[in-house]
């Protein structure tokens, strides 16, 4: 056993594509030993601007011989069949073995092949893993890049180190040098360092200033960064991403604090936040006042003797960004929000919808009426105000400058031109929530402009058949229904969501939502099977009750009866049903809920109880008393009273089917049975469609 070392050294190699490179680097090898029949005992993986590496432990030596076996033809093939399998296993007529195989002379080509010195599999291996690497973008370089069969890699690809052992394993690729050398850091040790093995890279490099574990970087960033703002008095603002990105960006890290101007404070924070983070990869922090401090953290690659200086040209890069952010700013504070609405006009957001004036009207007009109808406890008159003023920001030059601050930028706006606080508010966060992780809107105000936004997306580009497929959602529709769906129920809002395709697509999404909070799929289901149930807050209501009782053993139980009399039913061919109003007699009383099927009708009409055995007439008890308290609690929203109406019923179905034989021989008998099983069906579905349930 022995451990095999591969670097490939080149130019930068993006940030944002390292993580994804290592793992299909780790992926490549493991596939490429495995069609030798090597694997390794374990791998690991490593990634610094400059280069990608691997160690793969543990790998043998070599493969085993193996002895391999292949079916041919017949004998009594033709000859050019024959000729053809000779030919792909690389044998003559002479070398193939003639079986009997089910009574039919068949050939078999036996080879066996002699095992393999695994330094053998490994250079070649290599160089296809190079050829074949997935980078989302790659480049051709230098004199050959002329032809499109040349060499491609993320950037110029300088050389490879590919150890086995201590020993170099060639690796043939065009203009690529293959050895044991490699370059340190690109400041403190240009100069080329010979590499022993798999067992001394990792430290040789970092006596090089060379840090090849991303690992280790990301945590010398995140210490680095938290303890240089607690120093200065401050907070750091966590930032998991820009961690990952400047272990990326750098090969031997050394967090630094610098510090801007206060007056650039009156810029809006997020602005601040997004020029240090999006241009310069800055960390910004907090005072213990919670407002943005004027300081930052900037990650430099090198561990200079005047970290100051560093420190100083990072201050001007950042100070010539914020007065830039400062001008946009200022200049849109000049402008009335209001005034900016009508160049919405010059803006199409679809052609088959208009312009985004045109959605600015609908949205207005929607979030009034939520408002006037009482679906949001709200002042109609700031919903409709917030509505008009939400979107006028995307014409400023601050949103111009950063996109991602549409809605952002508004509310300081609003705010900053005298707006009340929930019509800024509303401004500010209509877009939200955003992802599954966003937090949801309260405010009344700003839940009437969200919920109105987003349902007239999905109304509008379902209206003109602009819906999702497969993976394609151009318009984010998926991402709108979660973000109304939590809107809704997480505020309560009682209205009708949608109907058609449309509710169809809210059922899919809810499921998708649900399904972190431990609801069942099935169970969603079961309740829009029934139809007519729009009603986001009722609907989940009644969902988890019904999830509540299901997974007891009283609803598990009746869950089999239901399934074992529905099977019955089916096989019979009495499959549609529905509750109406009929006539089972019952001590002198007639029965308000009779099951009507094909040919069943008849005879419910004409049932006695006096006509049935002790287990039919139990069951034919417990499902007029259970009924019209099951359709009752429904219609009060009690959803926990009518499963237990339903727990009922299960030990007479069960006392039932213990007791019964359904299909007797007596016809009228048979019917009469067939009768009760499909009333008991039709007050279990009352509540759910019970035949959607899994189990």
């Amino acid at each position: 056993m022995s451990d095999f070392l591969l670097e490939l050294f080149s130019e930068e190699i993006p940030a944002r594509m390292q993580a994804r490179a290592r793992a299909d680097l780790a992926r490549l090898f493991t596939e490429r030993l495995a069609e030798h029949g090597l694997k390794a005992g374990a791998i690991t993986t490593y990634s610094t601007p400059r280069r990608l590496a691997l160690i793969a432990s543990d790998l043998p030596e070599g493969t085993e011989p193996v002895r391999e076996e292949t079916k041919g033809p017949p004998t009594s093939a033709p000859d050019q069949a024959v000729d053809g399998f000779c030919r792909k296993m690389g044998l003559s007529r002479d070398d193939l073995e003639v079986r009997d195989l089910k009574g039919r002379e068949t050939y078999f080509a036996i080879v066996d092949r002699p095992g393999r010195k695994s330094a053998e599999i490994l250079g070649p291996a290599v160089a296809a893993i190079v050829r074949d690497f997935p980078w989302p973008k790659s480049m051709r370089w230098g004199p050959s890049s002329l032809s499109s069969e040349s060499l491609r890699w993320v950037r110029p690809l300088h050389h490879v180190i590919a150890l086995f052992g201590d020993d170099i394993v060639p690796v043939e690729l065009p203009g690529v040098t293959c050895g044991a050398a490699t370059l340190g850091h690109r400041f403190h040790h240009p100069g080329e360092i010979t590499i022993g093995g798999a067992h001394d890279y990792v430290e040789k490099l970092r006596m090089a200033h060379v840090i090849v574990d991303q690992e280790e970087r990301e945590k010398i960033i995140r210490d680095g960064a938290r303890d240089a703002a607690a120093r200065a008095g401050f907070d750091l603002i966590e930032d998991e991403g820009l961690v990952i990105e400047n272990a990326g960006l750098t090969e031997w890290p050394v967090p630094l604090l610098g510090r801007f101007d206060k007056d650039f404070l009156d810029v809006p924070e997020e602005v601040i936040q997004l020029t240090a983070r999006t241009d310069q990869k800055y960390f910004v922090m907090r005072g213990k006042d919670g407002k943005l401090a004027n300081a930052f953290v900037c990650t430099a690659n090198i561990d200079s003797k005047e970290p100051q200086a560093v420190v100083a040209g990072n201050e001007r890069v950042l100070a010539a960004r914020l007065s830039d952010a400062r001008f946009f700013w200022e200049n849109d504070l000049k402008v009335p929000l209001e005034s900016l609405g009508a160049k919405l006009s010059d803006i199409v957001f679809h052609e088959k919808l208009g312009t985004v004036a045109d959605k600015v009207e609908r949205v207005a007009r929607l979030a009034r009426w939520l408002a006037e109808e009482g679906v949001v406890k709200a002042d109609p008159d700031q919903v409709e105000r917030a509505a008009r003023l939400a979107k006028n920001d995307l014409v400023t030059g601050m949103v111009g400058e950063f996109p991602e601050l549409q809605g952002i930028i508004g509310g300081y706006l609003a705010r900053a031109q005298g707006e009340d606080e929930a019509v800024a508010d509303a401004v500010r966060d209509h877009y939200k929530p955003v992802g599954q992780g966003d937090e949801v809107p309260t405010a009344a105000v700003t839940v009437a402009v969200s919920l109105a936004d987003k349902l007239d997306s999905l109304r509008a580009f379902f209206g003109i058949d602009e819906k999702p497929t497969g993976s394609k959602d151009p318009f984010a529709l998926r991402r709108s229904a979660l973000g109304a769906i939590r809107l809704v129920t997480e505020n309560n809002l009682r209205l009708p969501i949608g109907e058609g395709e449309l509710l169809e697509f809210f059922a899919d999404r809810l499921k998708v939502q649900q399904k972190e909070a431990g609801v069942r799929h099935d169970l969603i289901d079961a309740v829009f099977a029934l139809g007519g149930e729009d009603d986001l807050v009722r609907l989940l209501a009644r969902v988890k009750a019904l999830q509540s009782f299901v997974e007891t053993d009283e609803g598990a139980d009746l869950l089999a009866g239901y399934k074992r009399a529905a099977n019955i039913l089916k096989k019979e061919g009495y499959e549609g049903a529905g509750a109406v109003p009929g006539h089972l007699v019952q001590d002198g009383e007639e029965d308000p809920l009779v099951l009507v099927s094909d040919g069943l009708e008849e005879v419910v009409a004409k049932m006695d109880v006096n006509d049935l055995e002790p287990a039919e007439r139990t069951l034919a008890d417990a499902i007029v008393k259970a009924s019209p308290v099951a359709a009752q609690a429904l219609e009060e929203e009690d959803y926990t009273r009518a499963m237990e109406a339903l727990a009922s019923l299960r030990g007479p179905i069960d006392d039932f089917f213990d007791n019964v034989i359904v299909n007797a021989d007596d016809a009228d008998v048979r019917k009469r049975r067939l009768a009760l099983l499909a009333r008991f069906r039709g007050a279990v579905e009352q509540v759910a469609a019970f035949s959607k349930i899994e189990g």
